[in-house]
């Protein structure tokens, strides 16, 4: 497998922070691969929350093309804790589905292209953890003082192959089990709105040829809270 390739792309994990019933949170991030993320969730209860998660990829470039979707869902636990009420810890399990379309491009010494094209279709279970403390510190630009939120995220994916193919034949599918570790810094620019930048590797638990842990987590988006308390 030349470079640092996978067929599968994590996608940034939903972060919604809930506080109470009846908060929702909707979030955008992007990497700098090009992999754009969108997140949504709704606390239904003052301690259960839903979360819908989508991806996507599409990039065409010299030596690799690369198509990448994924959506899931899920739902969780929400609790808020501490002197103050500002840590936030949340518990989420879910399933999701996608697909994955990369191609790589060879060009011989004679000028001409191989190409070498996988397709597959995969399924993912997933569990994870966050926990999130607001600090004291802000980040004070032009005499105004931007609250910031520091978080870490743990989340272990299953992901399982379904009809892989190479170059349009059968090919042997494989699973693999990821662990996440990724944190988290949002700048608070108002009540409702916060930017969020997103770090994180992954580890892949089996060794693998094309189900890799290829890709870290490293984005930029911003997060839309309303309906809760003050974070």
């Amino acid at each position: 497998m030349p470079g640092c390739v996978s067929t599968y792309m994590p996608n940034v994990p939903n972060v919604p922070m809930f506080t109470q019933k009846g908060e929702l949170s909707a979030a955008g991030h992007i990497t700098p691969k090009g992999n754009i993320t969108f997140n949504t969730a709704y606390a239904v209860t003052d301690h259960f929350g839903v979360i819908l998660n989508g991806s996507m990829l599409s990039s065409e470039r010299r030596k690799r093309d690369f198509t990448h979707n994924l959506l899931e869902a899920g739902g969780g636990y929400f609790t808020t804790f501490g002197p103050n009420k500002n840590r936030i810890l949340e518990l989420y399990a879910g399933y999701g589905a996608g697909s994955s379309d990369r191609t790589e491009k060879d060009e011989h010494e004679d000028g001409t292209m191989h190409y070498k094209r996988m397709e597959a279709n995969f399924s993912k279970y997933f569990v994870q953890a966050n926990f999130t403390s607001k600090k004291k510190k802000s980040l004070k630009v032009f005499k105004h003082e931007f609250p910031l939120n520091y978080g870490t995220t743990l989340r272990a994916s299953y992901v399982n192959m379904h009809d892989y193919k190479i170059n349009n034949e059968p090919a042997k599918e494989e699973d693999n089990i990821f662990i996440e570790p990724i944190f988290y810094t949002r700048l608070t620019l108002n009540p409702s709105v916060q930017l969020q930048y997103t770090s994180g590797t992954t580890f892949g638990l089996k060794n693998r040829d094309d189900l890799t842990a290829a890709y870290s987590v490293f984005s930029l988006g911003f997060v839309i809270n309303v309906g809760g308390k003050a974070k």
